[in-house]
């Protein structure tokens, strides 16, 4: 008769300094974004350059939001400027009403219009409170009656982009046309103030910088954590494999909408930084071509990959204004053709070159160890 000893209980099993440094990497990364852009930026760059960076961060935000929605969720959202647009026109309105000061007209309804009195659409934007709010909940609930109609029926893939380019389309389309409210074509320029602080004012400029900046870095880590979390992991089963979802008893429509009212805030928060930071918002900024260059810098950069996102969003904003002025016919080409080669030849952006190179390095690693 044989006799089995017990099996020793197995021991907790340590994490080595490989995965200690993968634990570690994003809180180190975060820092290290926080020293660039709170130290280093505003010594090295001067206060046009930061100026110009404050307005690329704003792109950045963007960028977040795509990245989750379609690097996470598979969702080409190309109508995110009609959600930066309504961010952006809910902050402007209400520091045009500041500016214009109690019981005055903001002064293109002076110059376009008859009325005697701000529209009545208007007045609860003279609410600081209202506006701030304004412009994240107003997207987001646009982007819920929209994604609620869209997603239960089941549209997706190029029908769901042609629509979102549409929205858009429209949305510009209806603020040229309300040129006595809206400012037509020109749009709400010449922003002077932001809650009482003169933007003409080289340190206020600096101070709108640094609240881009720590709202950017706080959208990334908000992003990173949906991502990581049970939601993102549903979120990439939906992507990947909806029917399978649905059978499990999810319902993909609501996975899918959540990525995409979170994503519409965060351009809706974007476009109301990106006014004081510019000091104008115009429906040139919210149509179809400025949605698909916001698309276009996450591609590049690596929608699955939040760092490469906001990289992509960063330097294609910054080539814009560097090259545009040197080409100004060529660019539009050009980015067509960054957006093509991105999609078609590295699906992963820049942010997956590193990957590659590893995993070329280690299949020749096993090739020399079988020969």
């Amino acid at each position: 008769m044989t006799t089995t000893t017990p099996l020793a209980p197995k021991a907790e099993q340590q994490p080595g300094p490989r995965s200690r440094f993968e634990a570690a990497r994003p809180a180190a990364g975060f820092i290290a974004a926080a020293v660039a852009l709170f130290a280093v930026a505003p010594l090295a760059l001067s206060d046009f350059r930061l100026g110009l960076l404050a307005k690329y961060l704003c792109t950045a935000m963007v960028a977040v939001g795509i990245c989750l929605a379609w690097g996470r969720g598979g969702l080409l959202t190309l109508g995110q400027g009609v959600f930066f647009g309504l961010g952006g026109y809910a902050m402007a309105m209400h520091l045009k009403i500041a500016d214009a000061g109690p019981g005055n007209l903001p002064d293109f309804m002076q110059l376009y219009g008859s009325a005697t009195e701000l529209p009545w659409w208007w007045r609860p934007f003279a609410n600081p409170v209202f506006a701030i709010a304004a412009t994240v909940l107003l997207p987001m609930a646009v982007a819920a009656i929209l994604g609620s109609f869209i997603f239960r029926r089941r549209v997706k893939g190029a029908y769901f982009a042609i629509l979102s380019q549409a929205l858009a389309a429209a949305f510009a389309i209806w603020l040229i046309g309300q040129q006595e409210t809206t400012g037509g074509t020109n749009g709400l320029t010449d922003i002077q103030g932001f809650f009482g602080y003169d933007l003409n004012d080289p340190v206020n400029q600096r101070m709108v910088y640094f609240v881009i900046a720590a709202v950017l870095l706080l959208l990334i880590a908000l992003a990173r954590q949906l991502m990581h979390s049970r939601y993102g992991e549903l979120l990439v089963a939906v992507r990947d494999s909806e029917e399978r979802v649905r059978f499990l008893g999810y319902d993909p429509a609501n996975v899918k909408l959540v990525a995409y009212v979170v994503a519409a805030g965060m351009a809706g928060l974007a476009g109301a930084l990106f006014v004081p930071a510019v000091g104008i918002i115009s429906p040139a900024l919210v149509g179809i071509v400025p949605s698909i260059e916001l698309v276009i810098g996450a591609a590049v950069g690596g929608r699955a990959s939040l760092v490469g996102a906001v990289l992509g969003a960063i330097g294609v904003a910054w080539a814009r204004t560097a090259l545009s002025e040197e080409f100004p016919a060529a660019w539009t080409y050009f980015q067509g053709l960054l957006f093509i080669v991105a999609l078609a030849f590295l699906p992963g952006g820049l942010a997956s070159l590193a990957g590659i190179v590893r995993r070329r390095r280690a299949n020749r690693g096993l090739a020399g160890d079988t020969a």
